[in-house]
């Protein structure tokens, strides 16, 4: 096995089933790519854990077939394994085939044969579950919590491979073997959380099946996703494109990290406006390459060089804030970022913002203006996004972001250093800066979470403990050389192979 660059597609476990069966259609015997299957789980068993009393339970679908397959390899190779099935598949089925090729012990399914192993290898369920595990699955499943490590196939049985949500018991896995793509789960919380550390196996699917599926769902990573303005040696400050940010009276210092991340991003010029003299001079005492204006809106909105803006730090969610958003909207300016304030002065009228360009809630002010999300974020976002016409960046450990014509990424190299006040600023600064510099709205949300998780990553190394909101500015440079590399970093080890 060989470490290889992760694929961005993410398939949900509807569009697995028909890359499946494109390539069988194809010619690739579903036998076949179950063998593969359960020889990547064997493999990373053995790489991952010492031999021991192994028992593998089976549920009666694919993913059982592939805990069949894994399990004759193991005592193949001299490990002491049994095999547990829910139920014998259906005959006929690959699962059937894999299960007739298994000549090892049978013991029966249940939290009894849980607590006589060492590791369990959960081949119960997998991404495709239909509904809540509970019964005699739930309580097998529940008897592995404390007791020995667990090897997932696929997916821990419990995790819906679509949204990441625990569906009646989910156990907590060591390790997680998957195929081909990864799901949208192995990377939403909690999934991403009881997958452990996840691998991707390559089993022999041809890649030509995902132009037939389309998959709309990816991983944010730099490179396959999306890359940062290139810039050639002609270039000026308005060619980088210059960055305004209505500055609220209250809490200055949320414009103030607007503007510094967007100056470390790139922007050629970044400038508050400020909304009256007082708060002007207390802008004016932050760093000195940061424009300060007192000129009103309609002023600055006849600069046409104004490219991007930024609006909702520190403002308070009252119609004032409401009618400067649509002020810039309806002044043609189509670079708008609509943030905190700006965001839930909308409240329960999210057609008001209409026209921006990204929108970035947290859970709760998401919550506000479209309604709960529920226990699907992609979807939500996605309809959030279709409603408004604008990139919604769902903010959070499992950052999604959707584009209105269904595109989604999730983002996942966010510590939890970042849940600070202010890191929210600095992440506004950073898609403004890249708006400016002529990226995409889509493009330039992906990018300034990613380069904001990575920021927070680089910071960890230098310091631990102790990150807070300022401090993440001064490590955006280290995010920008690691995006330009293309290589991401992230909390959860994940690795192909093949």
């Amino acid at each position: 096995m060989r470490p290889l660059p992760l694929p961005p597609e993410l398939l949900t476990p509807d569009e697995m089933a028909r890359a499946d069966a494109l390539a069988i259609a194809g010619g690739v015997p579903g036998i076949t790519l179950m063998e593969a299957a359960g020889r990547a789980v064997a493999r990373a068993a053995m790489r991952r854990f010492r031999p021991c009393r192994t028992l593998v339970l089976a549920g009666p679908g694919n993913n059982g077939g592939d805990g069949y397959v894994a399990a004759r390899l193991l005592e193949q190779a001299g490990w002491p394994v049994a095999v547990a099935a829910l139920a014998p598949p259906r005959p006929g089925s690959d699962a059937a085939l894999a299960a007739a090729r298994w000549r090892g012990p049978m013991v029966s399914f249940g939290p009894e044969a849980v607590a006589r192993a060492g590791l369990v290898i959960d081949a119960v369920f997998g991404a495709g579950l239909a509904r809540p595990v509970d019964g005699i699955a739930a309580e097998a499943l529940r008897a592995c919590a404390g007791h020995c490590p667990v090897l997932a196939v696929d997916m821990p049985s419990g995790v819906d491979g679509a949204t990441g949500q625990v569906r009646g018991v989910a156990p907590q896995a060591a390790l997680t073997v998957t195929f081909f793509r990864l799901k949208p789960g192995h990377l939403l919380l909690p999934g991403r959380t009881l997958c452990g550390e996840t691998i991707l196996a390559d089993i022999g699917l041809p890649a030509s099946v995902l132009a037939h599926v389309a998959p709309r769902s990816f991983a944010n990573r730099p490179g396959a996703l999306w890359r940062l303005p290139q810039h050639g040696p002609a270039v000026h400050k308005y060619a980088r494109g210059h960055l305004t940010i209505l500055g609220g009276a209250g809490m200055t210092g949320a414009a103030r990290l607007v503007a510094g991340a967007a100056r470390r991003v790139g922007a050629g010029l970044v400038t508050i406006a400020a909304p009256d003299a007082a708060s002007a001079a207390v802008y004016r005492c932050a760093e000195p390459g940061t424009i300060v204006t007192e000129e009103p809106l309609p002023s600055l909105l006849a600069d046409a060089r104004r490219r991007a803006w930024v609006i909702g730090p520190g403002l308070a969610p009252e119609p004032s804030t409401r009618a400067a958003l649509r002020q810039l909207i309806e002044a043609g300016r189509r670079e708008v970022i609509a943030d905190a304030g700006a965001v839930t002065a909308c409240a329960g009228a999210p057609e008001i913002l209409r026209g921006a360009a990204v929108l970035t809630p947290h859970e709760g002010e998401f919550a506000r203006v479209f309604g709960p999300i529920g226990g699907d974020k992609p979807s939500a976002a996605r309809r959030a996004a279709a409603l408004t016409g604008a990139v919604v960046l769902l903010k959070g450990p499992d950052t999604v972001i959707a584009a209105p014509d269904g595109r989604v990424a999730i983002n996942d190299n966010a510590p939890p250093s970042l849940a600070t006040a202010g890191s929210g600023d600095v992440l506004a600064g950073i898609i403004g800066a890249l708006l400016a510099q002529g990226m995409a709205p889509f493009e330039a949300a992906c990018a300034g979470a990613w380069l904001h998780g990575a920021a927070a990553g680089a910071a960890a190394l230098q310091q631990p403990q102790g990150l807070i909101a300022e401090d993440l500015i001064n490590f955006l440079p280290a995010a920008l050389s690691a995006a330009c590399g293309a290589c991401p970093s992230r909390p959860v080890a994940l690795g192909y192979i093949q």
